[in-house]
């Protein structure tokens, strides 16, 4: 049995509850949570806690959500927590140095990507998009650079080629979940192990913009069902048809459509919208209509047979 650590835990979204809650039940003591203010929501923006936050009420853990850690008084309350270990996982707030000196053992971060591959804010989606066919977690002590630090352990996940970032994100919370237990039992040892990060294979993870989601009918159809799949759920993709934005939801991609206008409606009917691209033809078997729930392609063509008709041209209004 290991000995007990005593630990912070620092995350916002569900990716960090499902850490959260492995730590729970596992033989370390939470000392303290912290997770981002609360943030409006939903239809009447009312403030709504963070999947964290409601976690750790739940298990009675005792919450703080600072706005910043870089004061001397945010720094005060930390080391009045006298911790071995501030574990982070997607907080969305900058620990500075100060900050990170002061658990006995450091901070740890659980980051979802094969470090170096993939630094910064949205390693899933951009993982997708590039078409890479493995990604992982990686378990890593943290210092002042932007995930430049050693890491402590990583396990590795295929991406098969129907993956959304939403379903990838929650198979990598199981696996970085069970990583960060394992770490925990091993800590000292890994810490004197850890392999510095060989800066030079490093790419970076930008975060997403949402008019990235605006989809570009000259690029392949390979590269925007990537896209798609990236962003779904967040933060979608889309085009335009006359006035209407449509949210596309799922698609793939197939060979054929030379010589058609990049963004031409090839065909319409229950097996898909096919849709010229600059290379191949993109078949939306799945999409959205303004105020209207995501339908299969199958039942939106039932109900809006002339605009989505062969001949029509789909936009991008980044091109328009």
């Amino acid at each position: 049995m290991p000995t007990p650590l005593r630990l912070a835990f620092a995350g916002t979204p569900d990716f960090a509850a499902r850490h959260l809650d492995r730590l729970m039940s596992g033989p370390h003591r939470l000392a303290a949570v912290l997770t981002q203010p609360d943030r409006p929501a939903g239809r009447g923006k009312r403030l709504q806690p963070s999947p964290v936050k409601s976690l750790a009420m739940e298990a009675n853990l005792p919450v703080w959500q600072p706005d910043t850690l870089k004061t001397s008084e945010a720094e005060q309350v930390l080391a009045e927590f006298e911790l071995d270990l501030l574990i982070v996982v997607a907080y969305g707030l900058i620990l500075p140095a100060n900050v990170l000196a002061i658990p006995a053992l450091g901070c740890l971060n659980v980051h979802a990507s094969l470090l170096p591959r993939w630094r910064g804010a949205a390693p899933v989606q951009r993982a997708i998009e590039a078409g890479d066919t493995e990604t992982g977690v990686s378990i890593m002590a943290m210092e002042a650079g932007l995930d430049t630090g050693p890491v402590l352990m990583s396990r590795r996940l295929d991406i098969r080629s129907d993956h959304t970032s939403g379903q990838l994100l929650s198979e990598l919370a199981t696996v970085g979940a069970e990583a960060l237990a394992d770490s925990l039992d091993q800590i000292e040892t890994l810490i004197a192990k850890a392999a510095p990060q060989q800066d030079d294979c490093a790419t970076y993870a930008h975060k997403i913009d949402k008019t990235e989601g605006d989809l570009n009918w000259y690029a392949s159809a390979e590269e925007l069902a990537r896209r798609i799949r990236a962003f779904q759920p967040q933060p979608g993709c889309y085009t335009h048809l006359d006035d209407e934005r449509i949210k596309i939801l799922a698609a793939s991609a197939e060979t054929g459509g030379a010589g058609q206008p990049s963004g031409q409606i090839l065909s319409a009917d229950e097996n898909g919208l096919r849709v010229s691209c600059g290379e191949g033809v993109l078949v939306i078997t799945e999409a959205q209509l303004p105020g209207a729930k995501g339908q299969p392609i199958a039942a939106l063509i039932n109900g809006h047979r002339d605009l989505l008709r062969a001949g029509r041209q789909m936009t991008s209004l980044a091109r328009s």
